[in-house]
C-alpha cells in the first residue's frame, strides 16, 4: 500500500513544480492547509506548524461558520483522519474515531480543560454548541508523552470564541431549518482600561427524528427531539507588562430523546462545564511561567421508562505549572501536571460507582528550528493512585528539502487507563483490565507553494491489551448479556495513509480535499475494528467573489463492519452538502445550508440485526448572522 503512493508522489512531482512556477506571480487564496500557522497543542506551547513534526490540522471561525445549522461532529468529518458515528438523529450518542482508534482513546480539550468522560471515556461532541467554538486544534497520533493518559489517537483542543480588541463589537445570529429545527445565539466582548472581557450565550431545539429507523414498536418511531443551552465567557487583567489574569468558563445543556425497544419516551439530559483561571508571567526574557487551575465536569441523567434511572457524574480537578524557556535555539518546557478525577453513578437512587483517583506527572519537552531542521523532543512520567506509573516518550525530525518541500518522521508512544465504567460498572465492568499502550511510527512529505499545499501522512499505530466490548461473561465480569464484556483484545495494529490538499484555481475558486486509507486490524483474528471504514475521504470546492460565497462538499466511506467478528456488514455511502452565503452589508449575512442534498438513505450504526440508526434525509437550514466590525 505505501509503495504504490510514494510511486504516484514521484510521479506527481515535476507537475506539482510546473503548476507552482505558472502561478507564483498570481492572486491567491486565503484559506490554508494548516502548514504554516501558530498551534499550541503540538507542544504545549505556541509554535510554527512547520515546526512542528506532528500531523496538525486547524480550523477557523470562517470555517464553521461555514457550517451553521450544523453541529460539532459535522465539522470534525471533514477532517483527515477522522470518521464520526451517530446514534440517531441531532443530540444522540456520538463517537470520533481518530486514525481508526477507539472514540474514548482521544484526549479533548476546552481552552486546555479535560472534558472527556471519566466513566465512559468519550467526549459528548453532539453536546458542544458549534456557534460558542472560535477554534479547534487537531494533533493526529498517540500525545500521551504531552498530554497523559488516553491520546492514543490524538487530542482535539477547542478554543471558544473571544475577541481581543479595545472595541466593544456585537454579534448573533438567529437561524432556522428542516425538522422544526431553531437556534440563536447573542455575544459581545470589550474592554476597560487593562480589563479585557466577554460573553455569549446560544440556543438550539429541533423536533429531529426517530431515533431509530423502522423500530418494531409504533410508538418508537414519533420523533425524538434535542435542545441545547449553551454559554462561553473570558475575562483577562493584564496586570503589568508580561503579567496577566485569564478567566474562562464554557458550559452546556442539553436533552435528547431516544428509542429503547420499551415503547416508553425515554430522555437523557447531558451537563458539561469547564472553567480554569490562569496565571501567565514572564518572569525573565526567556523565562515564561504559566499556572493554570480548572475543573472540568459532565453530568449525565437517563430515564428509561417506566422506572429505570441513571445517573452518571464525573469532576475533574486539573492543575498545571508549566515554564518555558527560551534557548538560543528552541524552547525547553517543563511542566507539572495533576489531575483529580472523582465518579459517583447510580441507578434508581442506589450508588453503582463512588471512587476517585489522582494522577501526577512531570513532562519535559523541547521543540526547536535551525536552518533545515526542526527538532521535536517529549518525555513524561505519569504516576496514577489506581493503576501505578507510565514513563511515554515522542521524538520528532524535521528537514526542509527546498522552500516548497519538507519531510518529517516521528515516534510516539502512548497509553490509556481502562475507565470507571470498564472497571466497576455492576453487571459489565471487570476490575482485572490492563491499561492500553501504543507505539506509532509516522511520517509525512509536506508541499507548500503559493497557490497549492499539499501533504502525505503515513502512520503505523501498534495497539496493545486493546479493550473492546467484546468479551463472554467471565468471575469477574458478569454482564448481563454474553459478549458485552469489556476484555483486553491483545494486540492491534493500525496501518494508514492521508492525503491532503488544497489547491487556489484562481483568486475566487478553491479545490481541496482529503482521504484516509487504514487498516486497523486485531493481530489474532486479523479482524478489523467494528465501524471503521478502510476508505474515506472528502472533496470541498470553494467559491467566493464580492458578496458571495459558494461550497459545496462531497464525503465518502468505504463498508465496514458493525461488530468485532466482522459478520454484520454497513454499506458504503456518499453524501453531497453546499452552503451559500451573501453580505448583505458589512455587519450582516445571509447563509443557505443544505445537507445530503441527494436525500441518501444510509446507515452508521446498527441497534440489531434488524435495526438501524437512523440518519437525517435531505435537509436545509438558513441563518442570518451579525458581526459589528
Amino acid at each position: 500500500m505505501y509503495k504504490s503512493i510514494l510511486k504516484t508522489l514521484i510521479a506527481i512531482y515535476p507537475a506539482l513544480a510546473f503548476s507552482e512556477d505558472i502561478f507564483r506571480d498570481s492572486a491567491t487564496h486565503q484559506a490554508s492547509l494548516s502548514l504554516d500557522e501558530v498551534t499550541v497543542t503540538a507542544a504545549r506551547t505556541p509554535i510554527s506548524t512547520k515546526t512542528a513534526t506532528g500531523d496538525i490540522t486547524i480550523i477557523e471561525r470562517d470555517e464553521i461558520e461555514r457550517l451553521s445549522g450544523s453541529g460539532l461532529v459535522d465539522l470534525l468529518k471533514l477532517q483527515p483522519g477522522i470518521q464520526i458515528l451517530t446514534n440517531g438523529g441531532m443530540g444522540n450518542t456520538s463517537s470520533v474515531y481518530m486514525r481508526g482508534t477507539n472514540a474514548d482513546q482521544l484526549v479533548v480539550l476546552v481552552d486546555g480543560i479535560r472534558i472527556n468522560s471519566a466513566t465512559t471515556g468519550t467526549t459528548a461532541f453532539e453536546n458542544l454548541p458549534l456557534s460558542t467554538i472560535d477554534r479547534i486544534e487537531i494533533l493526529r497520533g498517540p500525545a500521551s508523552s504531552l498530554y497523559g493518559s488516553d491520546a492514543i489517537g490524538g487530542v482535539i483542543q477547542i478554543f471558544t470564541r473571544r475577541g481581543l480588541t479595545d472595541k466593544t463589537s456585537f454579534y448573533g445570529s438567529v437561524g432556522a431549518g428542516s425538522y422544526d429545527t431553531y437556534t440563536g445565539n447573542v455575544g459581545l466582548s470589550s474592554q476597560y482600561k487593562a480589563l479585557q472581557f466577554g460573553a455569549q450565550v446560544s440556543s438550539y431545539d429541533t423536533r429531529g427524528i426517530s431515533a431509530r429507523k423502522n423500530p418494531p414498536l409504533a410508538r418508537d418511531r414519533d420523533r425524538d427531539g434535542y435542545r441545547n443551552l449553551g454559554g462561553s465567557a473570558f475575562a483577562t487583567l493584564n496586570l503589568a507588562e508580561g503579567h496577566s489574569l485569564n478567566l474562562n468558563f464554557f458550559g452546556s445543556d442539553g436533552q435528547n430523546h431516544y428509542d429503547n425497544n420499551n415503547g416508553f419516551n425515554n430522555y437523557s439530559t447531558m451537563h458539561q462545564q469547564a472553567y480554569s483561571a490562569t496565571l501567565k508571567d514572564q518572569i525573565t526574557d526567556f523565562w515564561k511561567s504559566t499556572f493554570k487551575y480548572g475543573i472540568g465536569q459532565d453530568r449525565s441523567f437517563n430515564f428509561e421508562r417506566p422506572t429505570r434511572q441513571t445517573r452518571f457524574q464525573t469532576d475533574q480537578t486539573q492543575i498545571t505549572w508549566q515554564h518555558d524557556f527560551t534557548l538560543p535555539i528552541g524552547v525547553l518546557t517543563f511542566a507539572y501536571d495533576r489531575l483529580e478525577q472523582d465518579v459517583l453513578t447510580s441507578t434508581n437512587s442506589i450508588r453503582n460507582i463512588d471512587k476517585s483517583r489522582n494522577n501526577d506527572s512531570f513532562t519535559l519537552g523541547y521543540v526547536g528550528q535551525y536552518e533545515a531542521h526542526s527538532t521535536q523532543l517529549s518525555l513524561r512520567e505519569d504516576h496514577n493512585t489506581q493503576y501505578g506509573s507510565f514513563v511515554t516518550g515522542g521524538i520528532g525530525y524535521g528537514y526542509t528539502l527546498s522552500p516548497q518541500w519538507q519531510v518529517t518522521t516521528q515516534y510516539g508512544s502512548a497509553f490509556k487507563a481502562p475507565t470507571f465504567n470498564q472497571l466497576y460498572f455492576p453487571n459489565f465492568g471487570d476490575p482485572m483490565l490492563s491499561p492500553e499502550k501504543s507505539d506509532n511510527l509516522e511520517a509525512s512529505l509536506r508541499y507548500q507553494g503559493n497557490r497549492m499545499q499539499a501533504k502525505l501522512t503515513l502512520f503505523d499505530n501498534h495497539i496493545r491489551n486493546l479493550i473492546q466490548n467484546a468479551g463472554p461473561v467471565t468471575a469477574t465480569c458478569g454482564a448481563t448479556f454474553a459478549g458485552f464484556c469489556p476484555i483486553n483484545a491483545g494486540k492491534v495494529e493500525i496501518q494508514g495513509i492521508t492525503a491532503e490538499a488544497l489547491y487556489a484555481l484562481n483568486a475566487d475558486w478553491q479545490l481541496s480535499g482529503n482521504a484516509t486509507i487504514q487498516s486497523p486490524r486485531v493481530d489474532e483474528t486479523n479482524n478489523l475494528l467494528a465501524r471503521r471504514s478502510q476508505r474515506y475521504g472528502n472533496l470541498v470546492l470553494q467559491y467566493k467573489s464580492g458578496d458571495w460565497d459558494w461550497s459545496t462538499e462531497v464525503s465518502a466511506f468505504s463498508p465496514r463492519y458493525d461488530n468485532a467478528a466482522n459478520t454484520t456488514t454497513l454499506s458504503g455511502y456518499a453524501l453531497l452538502n453546499s452552503t451559500l452565503g451573501y453580505k448583505l452589508s458589512r455587519d450582516w449575512k445571509l447563509q443557505a445550508r443544505a445537507n445530503n442534498i441527494l436525500d441518501k438513505d444510509y446507515v452508521l450504526a446498527k441497534v440489531s440485526s434488524t435495526v438501524d440508526y437512523n440518519t437525517m434525509g435531505a435537509n436545509v437550514f438558513f441563518s442570518l448572522n451579525y458581526d459589528m466590525h
